[in-house]
Order: structure tokens, then C-alpha cells, then sequence
């Protein structure tokens, strides 16, 4: 199980509440881009919790609803293909973000971000934690949150789309989605501003 040092040593600076933020979906040619915030009791158990991308689906299905079922709060949003090409990817992530933890349940008073330089626009004390999903337990569990979350509306969208193999891919571009993009073009949920999509395939 992955180290609680980070939310433990503000936990002794006097902080409560404190919200680990991930997000999933920068990379994808298609679907939305997704963040959770999770806030951790501060005795909790998670045997096998790590980054959401060094588990096996099935460990990421159990851990989910254990992470729902212990934490203090979660919040998870999404952002659309549109506002990503409106606004561009790395807008599109700080703004997911920012809504994760505006849909928590409680306002925390702490916020542990992936990624050395990722500020969310709220008035909460931050820090970004530079490969904060594979060192730091409250993060862990937020991308947990986040690509089952993803993962579960790119299923949905393989059903309208199924030629591009969303189910299977989630939208990254692998051999087999870039020769369906190829062969059909685009379809409504892929992200314009994103090359190759905006090369004309």
C-alpha cells in the first residue's frame, strides 16, 4: 500500500482536511478528459493501492469501490472534447481539476496535486507533487477514481462509435484507432485541435 507521509506530515501542521487531485485523459485523441479528488480518513486501509496505471483493471474496479466506500469525499468531473479543443488540453486539465474538488462533498483545506506545477484556480493552500499518483496515497486513490470513471464512458462511447475501438483503447492513439481514423475520418467525441485528427484523417 502506498506511503500516507504527505497527508500525515500536514495532518501534524494542523490540516484536517486534506484532498489528493489526479486526472486522466491528457493523451487520448477522443472523449473527455477526467479528474477525482478523494480525501482519505486519516486511518484508512487499501492493501495494493498505487497509480491507477500500475494496476490490472480488476484491481482498479475493487479498489474503487473501496476508495467510495472509506473516503471522507470524493468528487469527480469531466470535461468534454469541445472545451478541450475551445480551450486547449492543458487549460482543459487545470479546469477538471478545479471542478473534482468543487464536487466534493466538504471544501478541503489542503489540496496534494500530480505533477510538480499544477495549480487549481481555488483559494486552498496546494502543493504539486511531481509523480504524486505513484508516492503519495490520496492521489493514488484520485486516479483510481478518475480512469475508472474514463474508462466506463469510453465503453459507453465503443457502443455509438464502436468502429474506433474505444473499449479497448479509451481513446489513445494506438495502431488500430489511428487506422480507423484513417478509414473513416472523426467521429463527434474525437478532439479536433489533436493531430493527427486535425491533419484531416
Amino acid at each position: 500500500m502506498l506511503s500516507a507521509a504527505y497527508e500525515r506530515k500536514l495532518i501534524r501542521q494542523g490540516f484536517k482536511l486534506i484532498a489528493g487531485v489526479d486526472e486522466v485523459g491528457r493523451g487520448p485523441l477522443a472523449g473527455p478528459i477526467v479528474a477525482a479528488a478523494v480525501i482519505l480518513p486519516y486511518k484508512f486501509s487499501l492493501p495494493g493501492l498505487n497509480d491507477s496505471k500500475k494496476l490490472t483493471a480488476k484491481a482498479r474496479e475493487r479498489l474503487f469501490g473501496e476508495i467510495k466506500r472509506i473516503a471522507v469525499s470524493v468528487g469527480v468531473a469531466a470535461v468534454d472534447h469541445k472545451t478541450i479543443d475551445r480551450i486547449n488540453i492543458g487549460k482543459a486539465n487545470l479546469l477538471v481539476m478545479k471542478l473534482a474538488v468543487k464536487a466534493l462533498g466538504v471544501m478541503p483545506e489542503y489540496l496534494l496535486l500530480d505533477g510538480g506545477r499544477s495549480r487549481v484556480a481555488l483559494k486552498v493552500a496546494q502543493a504539486g507533487i511531481s509523480g504524486g499518483d505513484r508516492k503519495c496515497a490520496s492521489i493514488a486513490a484520485a486516479s483510481i477514481m478518475a480512469k475508472v470513471t474514463r474508462d466506463a464512458l469510453m465503453r459507453e462511447y465503443h457502443k455509438k462509435y464502436p468502429r474506433y475501438g474505444f473499449a479497448q483503447n479509451m481513446g489513445y492513439g494506438t495502431a488500430g484507432h489511428l487506422a480507423a481514423l484513417a478509414r473513416y475520418g472523426p467521429c463527434a467525441i474525437h478532439r479536433r485541435s489533436f493531430a493527427p485528427v486535425s491533419s484531416g484523417h
